[in-house]
């Protein structure tokens, strides 16, 4: 995932979910995804969508140990 394209889906998860300190960061073994972080702490991948161009599919996990 190029420079560009990470920041231009920085920017919408920024905007969608009203929160300034989303950040992704480019995965070095991984071309095709990047991690999202808030702040420092790790919240999902964003990956290319393999079935339509120009799409992305965002991914996070929440486990049981984080729920009340």
């Amino acid at each position: 995932m190029d420079e560009k394209t990470i920041r231009k889906i920085e920017g919408h998860l920024r905007g969608t979910f009203a929160n300034a300190r989303i950040t992704l960061v480019p995965r070095p073994k991984q071309k095709d995804s990047a991690e999202v972080y808030i702040s420092e702490e790790f919240i999902g991948v964003v990956f290319e969508d393999e079935d339509e161009d120009g799409s992305f599919m965002f991914e996070m996990a929440i486990l049981a140990e984080d729920l009340p």
